[in-house]
């Protein structure tokens, strides 16, 4: 009980101190590849169910869904980032129950930018080779079943991005609650600390200036400074409410308010439609990301919002409720086109729930 109270009461005072941010301050973050998500399974709804998602995929949307991952979930996801940006971004996890309580989880998303052209002032159309911009994110997590109706977790984020003459390291904290109630356990209330973590700054070669004196040729270098830049900071409040068609249908709709500190707050959206056929498990999903002039290709300030569907089919396997699964998302981009997520996992466990 004091974890949990201390985990709300960190939630609660980070807030105050770091969301007061307002539209004045777009753009001003950098490492924005925190706030995406790379999965196609927790997608394909827009990123709603930050109350209802457990196992792997709760890494990224409320590292407390973990607590609830079976004995072994692995799982592999490639995503076509924007399709016109030839961007690629590739995740890879692993959640691992330890005890009655507790899991472990690991996940690895690395992004490919492609080869871009080298220009100088001197030879602003290239002809010097290519270079390829990198971006590494680590996913270090625990979670804890506390009570039949409550769990928790933290995350520890390890970044690195950058180019061959400059690069930037970073950590980042997630803290994250669920609580689940209702005589079927069919209510479900999250609460995620995402981002939290000291300013990064970029180094490197590439912000030195070599110059030579024209009185006496003699050749100095003077390193540039470069200024310090915040992480994506925010926080998200969900909620899912299921409904029980029958034994083989049921449906979930969920909800999700992120406040952003340096963009645009968002209401998240989706519903999720469960359906068993005879061995196999099919899902459908539809949902949407809102802001403040999505709908306008001049007044949108962000890719990650619009609207989204999804696909999963499980392949139950063996006594204990394995199941090896396939999950496909579409998510819309305003300008620079669609976003595509393919992947495939593994779960090995005893419970035949799905997130």
């Amino acid at each position: 009980m004091k974890f949990k109270l201390t985990l709300l009461s960190i939630a609660a005072l980070l807030s105050v101190n770091t969301f007061a941010g307002n539209e004045d301050r777009i753009g001003a973050a950098g490492a924005t590849q925190l706030l995406i998500n790379p999965w196609a399974r927790s997608s394909g709804w827009g990123s709603a169910g930050g109350a209802h998602i457990k196992g792997l995929e709760a890494i990224q949307l409320n590292v407390a869904g973990l607590a609830l991952a079976d004995r072994t979930e692995i799982a592999f996801t490639n995503t076509t980032w924007m399709q016109s940006t030839g961007i690629n971004i590739n995740t890879i996890g692993l959640a691992q129950r330890l005890g009655e309580s507790g899991v472990l989880g690991m996940s690895i998303m690395s992004t490919n930018y492609g080869d871009i052209p080298i220009t100088t002032t001197e030879l602003p159309e290239g002809g010097l080779g290519t270079f390829s911009p990198s971006s590494f994110l680590l996913n270090l997590a625990y979670a804890r079943e506390f009570s039949s109706t409550i769990t928790g977790g933290i995350n520890v984020k390890i970044l690195n991005e950058g180019i061959s003459n400059a690069r930037s390291s970073g950590v980042a904290f997630d803290a994250g609650v669920r609580y689940v109630t209702g005589d079927r356990d069919h209510i479900k209330i999250g609460l995620a600390l995402k981002n939290v973590g000291p300013p990064m700054r970029f180094r490197g070669d590439g912000f030195a200036i070599e110059t030579v004196n024209p009185f006496t040729e003699i050749a100095t270098t003077t390193e540039q400074r470069t200024a310090n830049f915040e992480l994506p900071s925010l926080i998200n409040i969900a909620g899912a409410y299921d409904f029980l068609i029958n034994e083989n249908n049921s449906l979930t709709a969920a909800a999700t308010f992120t406040s952003n500190s340096f963009q645009r707050d968002q209401f998240r959206a989706g519903i999720e439609y469960n359906l068993n056929v005879k061995k196999l498990i099919v899902i459908l999903r539809g949902g949407l990301a809102y802001e403040k002039g999505i709908f306008s290709q001049t007044e949108t300030l962000s890719a990650l919002s619009g609207p989204t569907a999804g696909l999963t089919i499980d392949f139950p396997f063996g006594k204990n409720n394995s199941s090896i699964g396939i999950d496909y998302s579409f998510r819309t981009a305003p300008v620079l086109g669609a976003i595509h997520g393919v992947g495939i996992r593994l779960n090995l466990g005893s419970s035949a729930e799905d997130e």
